[in-house]
Formats: structure tokens, C-alpha cells, sequence
């Protein structure tokens, strides 16, 4: 038995379909959901990155900017103020995100979430950070 997922940002459906599995990384630490998993409901770590196993497909894997993710009655819904699929970011240009950020920093709060999240992008392309 699959759970039905969703992954949305403000402005689109990133992702939504049967898996078999959720993993997140919110406040708390990396969340796994399987089928029957009880009712949770978590703040996503910004500049992270979400794994979805889909029934009999290949991994999906989207860096996600703060948000929300919840569990319930078998459905995961992920909230994402930013989300953006692995398969759709631009590596030459996550790269270039990542050395901007970096050259910014004084290490101010800005700067360091604009770190993670170029850290993330790149991580859900699936280059080496």
C-alpha cells in the first residue's frame, strides 16, 4: 500500500503521486514515513532536501526552503516556501549561487540562508557539496 504525497510551494505543485516513502530533515531531525505512519506534522530545515521514493520509479529528490510537513490518514503533504526538483536545477548555476553566497559572507543571516539553499540545490542535482 502506497501513501499519497505532495510537494508544493506557493507558486506551483512540485510533485504529487503514490510513494513508499518519505524522508524529510525538519527541526526535530530526518523523518521517515511509510504506510501507517501516525499523524505528524513538522517545520521543514531550510535549505534541506526531501527524498521521495516513488512505487516502482526512480527517486525524486527537491531541495525545499523552509515550510511545513505533515502526516496524516497515509498522505504526506510538504508545505515549501522555495522547492525545486533535482532533475530541474541548473548545476552551473547552483554552483555560481553557491560561490556568490559564499563571497557575501560576513555570516550574517542572509547570507547563511542563501548558503544553505545553494548547498541544497546542489545536493538534490546530486553534485557533491
Amino acid at each position: 500500500m502506497a501513501i499519497r504525497v505532495a510537494l508544493v510551494s506557493p507558486e506551483r505543485e512540485v510533485w504529487a503521486g503514490q510513494a513508499e516513502m518519505v524522508v524529510a530533515q525538519t527541526i526535530e531531525g530526518e523523518i521517515g514515513i511509510r504506510t501507517g505512519h501516525a499523524p505528524v506534522l513538522g517545520v521543514l530545515v531550510d535549505g534541506s532536501v526531501v527524498k521521495i521514493f516513488p512505487e516502482g520509479g526512480e527517486v525524486i529528490v527537491a531541495a525545499v526552503g523552509s515550510g511545513f510537513f505533515s502526516v496524516a490518514d497515509n498522505e504526506v503533504s510538504v508545505l515549501a516556501e522555495q522547492a525545486e526538483l533535482g532533475a530541474e536545477i541548473d548545476l552551473a548555476e547552483a554552483r555560481e549561487a553557491l560561490a556568490t553566497a559564499q563571497a557575501a559572507g560576513d555570516g550574517d543571516n542572509p547570507q547563511a540562508v542563501a548558503e544553505r539553499r545553494a548547498r541544497a540545490r546542489l545536493r538534490a542535482a546530486g553534485a557533491d557539496v
